[in-house]
Parts: structure tokens; sequence; C-alpha cells
């Protein structure tokens, strides 16, 4: 009786012991939490997930994120196989991995690796100390506190965007891309074994330096995980058999003024899953390319472009310039959020409010004649006057004096505030400034903001902000004029018997079927060519990013063809 009463008292003791273990556990937890926020490079995805651009950390380092459905089975099998089989077992610590070294270390003054679980790791690369027995038991507290924090499969995801690959490459998502560039979840067999050996010995196995070693020293692991059946023996032959053909590569840097902005606009992603369509990017990137080639020896050396889905609002197409890389024709200035003066390809808002308000419909007359608006006396374009003309014909052929005339009506104060609504950012700074010019090109736009705005007639008059990332939760939208004064503008500009339609196309059989607007700014520095039909608005921007003007430089001739090739493409 009495030898039971002392196993239950040893029994009591042991269970308040860990009892009293856990609540001490609990109170270090909560006055030193364990701190997770790791410093990942930042990564631009196109629509359909591929990786567009990517960008080092504030370390310099590349650490690009793996999310969780990234990490395949053969990935993580691999991982946990080589250094932690019992991953899944422990609770962060493996005693019977510790308790052996420590009698290695102590008894046998033998040093023994291999203690250290997955979990542990992650501890010590969250917050990397100096290797001491005091420090690796800070380091099984923190393992513990993961544990007790995370789940087995996000404790991976840590381990495999942390494990080190040398030099400046951190995470296995980095070393796939600048070594295979392949997305970890695309990799095989033999190129998992050899990401997961080099973290153990970044120096002595460089790829791309060492590679006839890596392939020996990846094929000794093949060989144990054959023995000890982790793969089939046709999937271990197959990778014994893959030769190694790695090094180093450049990050992804497709679409760079896109990338720029959204890295910009989003700091704090790590993965910026954009709406940008990269098939249609490089095909409209391509042309823009091609079609200024020709135009630099009349010294037009800069071209930018906008593409728009109608149904979401989203951007499929961002071309900042021809040339990011050309530096005599400052290529790295992003034309889409350039300001400049718009010339004429406002009127076509102007137009449509003037409907909505009751002052005119496409067949009201009025007169293109000489005027003067106390000392401001504007001119068409040709220096010509046409006497009574309608109003669809006044807005077809871009006449200078009947807009100025409807502007007056309307009021620059009431277009002014429509577009401050729509987002026009210099208007809105400005608009206490803007005088009857303003819808000839007398005021400051970007190519994003004229787009969108024609993206408005493709909508019945709606406006809606952009579409930059997949998940954007932005739904602002408002109508900025009414679907008939819409409808009406855009048979206008729907019209083939006009002045600005290229010389190229007057009987060409490639002519898209779309409403477009052109527009010419002041010195001849701007080229406009802005057009949609129900699918798509696309803005051209053609001209010089030093201001440059060159005399032969119009909207019509220079911008509607890359506007017409984009449709047609």
């Amino acid at each position: 009786m009495k030898q039971l009463n002392l196993k239950q008292k040893n029994i009591a003791a042991l269970l308040i012991s860990l009892i009293s273990l856990f609540i001490l556990f609990i109170i270090f937890d909560y006055f030193f939490p364990i701190k997770t926020n790791i410093n990942y490079s930042s990564i631009v995805v196109s629509n359909d997930g591929t990786i567009i651009h990517s960008f080092l950390n504030n370390k310099d380092k590349w650490r690009m994120k793996t999310e969780l459905d990234e990490i395949s089975p053969v990935l993580k099998k691999t991982i946990i196989y080589k250094e932690d089989k019992y991953f899944y077992y422990h609770p962060g610590i493996n005693l019977i991995a510790i308790t052996r070294a420590i009698f290695n270390n102590v008894v046998k003054y033998k040093r023994t690796s291999g203690a250290s679980t997955i979990t542990m790791q992650v501890a010590r690369m969250l917050q990397p100390k100096k290797r001491n027995y005091v420090n690796k038991f800070f380091e099984m507290f923190r393992a513990l506190q993961l544990e007790w924090h995370f789940s087995k499969e996000e404790i991976l995801q840590f381990y495999l965007n942390l494990v080190p690959y040398g030099g400046n490459i951190e995470g296995v998502k980095s070393a796939s891309m600048l070594y295979f560039q392949k997305k970890p979840e695309a990799l095989s067999l033999a190129q998992v074994t050899t990401l997961s050996i080099i973290p153990n010995r970044p120096t002595s196995l460089r790829l791309g330096e060492n590679n006839t070693y890596v392939v020996q020293e990846r094929n000794k692991w093949l060989n144990r995980f054959l023995k000890e059946k982790l793969f089939s023996k046709q999937e271990i032959e197959d990778a014994l058999n893959e030769p190694l053909d790695a090094h180093r590569h450049i990050a992804p840097n497709f679409a760079p003024h896109f990338s720029i902005r959204m890295n910009y606009k989003y700091p704090h992603d790590a993965i910026i899953k954009t709406t940008l369509d990269l098939r249609k990017q490089q095909k409209i990137e391509a042309l823009v390319k091609n079609y200024i080639t020709t135009l630099k020896n009349m010294n037009i050396s800069n071209a930018s472009v906008l593409v728009i889905n109608n149904h979401t609002r989203s951007v499929e197409a961002y071309i900042g310039s021809a040339d990011f890389n050309d530096v005599d024709a400052q290529g790295q200035v992003d034309g889409v959020n350039a300001v400049r003066s718009p010339g004429s390809t406002l009127k076509p808002l102007l137009y449509a409010m003037a409907i909505d308000k009751g002052l005119i419909t496409s067949k009201t007359i009025i007169t293109d004649v000489p005027v003067n608006f106390s000392g401001y006396r504007p001119e068409n374009y040709d220096q010509q006057y046409r006497g009574k003309v309608s109003i669809e014909k006044a807005l077809a052929i871009s006449l200078n004096i009947p807009a100025v005339k409807i502007l007056d009506e309307v009021g620059v104060t009431q277009i002014a505030e429509k577009l401050s609504k729509a987002n026009f950012k210099w208007i809105d700074k400005h608009k206490s400034d803007i005088g009857l010019s303003l819808v000839l090109g007398g005021c400051g736009v970007t190519l994003e903001e004229m787009t969108n705005l024609f993206s408005c007639f493709a909508n019945y008059g709606k406006y809606q902000n952009l579409k930059w990332i997949q998940d954007n939760s932005d739904s602002a939208n408002f109508n900025l004029f009414t679907p008939s004064s819409s409808h009406i503008v855009t048979n206008i500009l729907t019209e083939l018997i006009r002045p600005d339609l290229p010389y190229k196309f007057e009987n060409s059989m490639h002519l898209p079927r779309v409403a477009w607007k052109t527009g010419t700014s002041y010195g001849r520095r701007d080229g406009w060519s802005i057009g949609y039909n129900v699918d798509y608005t696309v803005g051209v921007w053609i001209g010089n990013f030093n201001g440059e003007g060159v005399p032969e430089l119009n909207g019509a001739e220079f911008a509607t063809p890359l506007l017409f090739d984009v449709f047609n493409n």
C-alpha cells in the first residue's frame, strides 16, 4: 500500500511539474512572443500566375515567398526525409536526437549534427544568434512557440522561405527561379534533390560552378531515397540520369514600368497578383518597339500604350515606353503615368455633358466662325472656318471653335469638377486656374486617366477605378454621363469619313471596328489616339519625353496607326 501511495505521489509530482512548465511556457510566450515578419523580395505576377518581375528586398537579398500550394509532394517528402524524418511527430524539438547529441558531445567529445529539427532551424533563421549551448536552449523555446502558434505546413513553409542557398539567395523559390527558371511546384525530383543538399554546404556546392560535384552528391542522396523506397525505382532512375543544367540567371524582369508601379503601389505585398496579361503585354511591347524604330528618323523617339478590359476595368497591358533600356530616349520614364497636354481628346466628354444638359443634340447646328472670348481667340487645327455645321460633324472632324463655344455654355467649372471626380489629379489640383483652353489641351492629364475616361463610353457612361490586382476591393463607380449621351458620342466617333483617319487605312480591309478620338498638343509635342470597342479600350501616346516638338507630329497620322495595330493584333 505504501508503494502504491509513493507511486501516486510521483505521478502527481510529475503532473504538477508538467503543468507548472506549461504555465511557465505560456507566461514566457506571452511576454516574449516570437516574431515571424519575414522580409521578402517583392514579386509581381501576371493574371495567370507567371512571375513577370521581382525585386530585391531592402537587405539586397533574393527571398521570394513560396506559397503553400507551391510546395509539391516531391519537395515536401524530400526535405522532410533529409532534414527531419520525425517532423510530423515531435512538438518542435526531438528529445531523442538532442539526448544523443549531448551524449556524443559530452561523453565521447564528438560533435554531432542532426539534432536540430526543421522547427528549430526556422527559429534560428528567424532570429540568428551565435551558436552555443545557451542560444540552443533559446532556440528550443522558440521552436516550441512556433509549434504552439503555427501548423506543421506553415512551419515547413517558413523553412522553405528562409533556407540559404549561398550569396544573396534565400528560399527555395528564389533558388528555383534563379537557377532553373521554374517555380517550385514545377521542379523535377532531380532538381528538388539538388536544391535540398545545397543549404548544408552552399560554398562547396555552388550551382553553375561545381555542377559535376553537385551531381555526385545529388546522386548519393537519390540512392539513399531508393534504398529507403521513398520514391519508385523508375522515378529514381530517371532522376539519376537527368543532366544538371543549372546556372545563375537574372531574375524575371518583364513589363518594367508596370512592375515598378505595382511595387510602389503595393509596397507591403510579397506577391502582387496583378491583372496583366503577359501574352498581350509582350506582343504589344514588340509592336511599339518596331513602330518607334520606323519613326526615329523623324526625331520621334517614344510611345506609350495602355490596354483596359472594358468588362472588368482590368489593366491587361501597360507599355511605359518603347524601350526601357534606351537611355538616349529616356526609356525609363513611364509615359502611362506622365502628365502631358491632351490636345483635343477631352472633346467627347464635353459633348456628352452638353447632351446630358439638354444644350445640344447630334443634329444641332452651330457656327464655326471667328470668335473672341474676352481676348481668347481659339482657332481650328487647319485655321479654316466652315460656317454652319452640325454637332456630329463638329466632333467628327474635331473643330476647335464649336468646342470652345459649347464649353462656355457648359461651364469650365462643371467639366473641371467632372474630371476631378474621375481622378484627373493635375486638373483636381489646378481646377481654379483652368480656362476655356481646357478642351483644346490647356491642362495636364495622363494616358492612364484618358484611357479610363474613354472606357466609360464603352460602359454606358459609368466610371470605375482601374483594377490593378486580382483581389481588388475598390468597387467605387458612378455615372460620369448618361448611357444615351455615351451612345450618341460613340456613334459619332465610329464614323470613318473624317480627317483623322490615317492615310494608309483609308482603303484598308484591316481597319478595326472601333470608336476613336485623336489629339495633338500645342507645339506638336504629343500625339494621342484613344479608341474602344465592346471589349477593350486602348490609349496610345506618341512623342518625346524631353518635351521636344516635331513639326510633322499629330495624333491622326502617328498615334492612330499604332492604335489600329494594337486592336488588330
